[in-house]
C-alpha cells in the first residue's frame, strides 16, 4: 500500500524549532541553515565551482541538471568562472524544463518570464567568458519534438553528477508535479521511472508562481510545460536542494527531511535513489510553521 503521511506526523515535524534542523537524527538529508539568502546561494555558487574544478583535475566531464530558478546561484558562479579562469568545455548541462502555451507550443526564445531558456541564456550563458562557455551542442534542453532525447543523453553520458534544485512548495522538483486525477493512480516505483514529457501545471502552482512574480495575476503563467523526468534525476550521485523563499515551504523542507517516498510530495523520492542530498535554506525558511495555539495541532 502507498506511503500517506499522516497527520499527526506532519503536525509533529511542523513544530520543530529551525535550530534542531541541522544534524537533526532523524533527517534523511544533509540540512545547512544560513542566517540570510545571499549567504546561502554564495555557498551554493561556490559549491558548483568547486565540483567543476575537482572534475577538470581529473579530466572528466562533469554533467548537471540546472534550473531557470532560482537564478541567484549563478551570479556567484560565473563571476568565480571568469576570475578564476575555469574552464566550462567539459560541462553537460541538462536543463530542467521549459514553459508551454495552452496548445503545448514552447514560446520564442527571449529575455521574457515565459522562455526559460531566454532566462538562462541571458542569466547564465550570456554572463559567462566565451572562453569559458559551456559548448553550445552541450547545452541539453527538453524539447517537445523529441521528448525522449534528453533521456538518451543523461543515459549515453552514464547519468547526472548533480541535481542542483528548487523545491515547490507541494514538493515538485522541475515540472514534476503530485499526480492529482481521482481516476487513475501512479505509484512511487512509477513516477521514478518517468521519463521527460509534457505536463498541466497543477492550479496550485499557477497560483504560486503568480503570487510569486506577477501578483496573483494567474493569467501571465503558462499552463503547461515540457519537463524532465524522475528517471534521469534520479540517476544523479547528488542532489542540492535550494530553498529560500520563507514561509511557502517551511512544511515542505520538513517533509523533504523526514518523510518515507510518496508521490503527495514527488521530491521524497530522492533519498531512495541519490545517495547524497543537501538541502540549503536561510533562517526564516527553517521556521517551524506550527507557532502558535491552535485546537486542530
Amino acid at each position: 500500500m502507498a506511503y500517506r503521511i499522516k497527520t499527526e506526523d506532519l503536525y509533529r515535524w511542523c513544530k520543530i524549532p529551525a535550530e534542531e534542523l541541522v544534524d537533526h537524527p532523524e533527517s534523511k538529508v544533509k540540512v545547512r541553515m544560513y542566517d540570510t539568502k545571499p549567504e546561502v546561494f554564495a555557498r551554493i555558487g561556490n559549491l558548483m565551482a568547486e565540483e567543476i574544478i575537482a572534475n577538470n583535475k581529473l579530466d572528466k566531464p562533469t554533467k548537471w541538471v540546472l534550473p531557470a530558478g532560482p537564478m541567484d546561484q549563478y551570479a556567484y558562479f560565473t563571476e568565480r568562472v571568469n576570475r578564476e579562469g575555469i574552464s566550462l568545455k567539459n560541462l553537460w548541462v541538462f536543463h530542467m524544463d521549459e514553459f508551454l502555451d495552452w496548445q503545448s507550443r514552447p514560446f520564442p526564445v527571449d529575455d521574457t518570464y515565459e522562455s526559460l531558456e531566454g532566462t538562462m541564456l541571458h542569466g547564465f550563458y550570456k554572463q559567462i567568458d566565451p572562453a569559458l562557455n559551456v559548448p553550445a551542442e552541450q547545452r541539453i534542453w527538453p524539447r517537445v519534438s523529441d521528448l525522449d532525447a534528453l533521456d538518451r543523453k543523461v543515459a549515453a553520458l552514464g547519468g547526472i553528477d548533480t541535481v542542483w534544485a528548487g523545491v515547490g512548495y507541494k514538493g515538485l522538483v522541475a515540472f514534476c508535479e503530485a499526480p492529482r486525477s481521482p481516476y487513475y493512480t501512479i505509484t512511487e516505483e512509477e513516477y521514478a521511472q518517468s521519463k521527460t514529457r509534457i505536463v498541466t501545471l497543477n492550479e496550485d502552482t499557477l497560483v504560486a508562481l503568480s503570487q510569486r512574480s506577477w501578483g496573483g495575476l494567474s493569467n501571465a503563467i503558462p499552463p503547461m510545460a515540457v519537463t524532465i523526468g524522475f528517471k534521469s534525476m534520479l540517476s544523479a550521485k547528488r542532489a542540492v536542494f535550494m530553498i529560500t523563499t520563507g514561509a511557502w515551504k517551511q512544511t515542505v523542507i520538513r517533509i523533504i527531511m523526514f518523510s518515507e517516498p510518496t508521490v503527495e510530495y514527488p521530491v521524497t523520492l530522492f533519498p531512495k535513489y541519490v545517495p547524497e542530498i543537501i538541502l540549503f535554506c536561510d533562517k526564516p525558511t527553517a521556521l517551524p510553521p506550527v507557532r502558535g495555539q491552535s485546537k486542530l495541532v
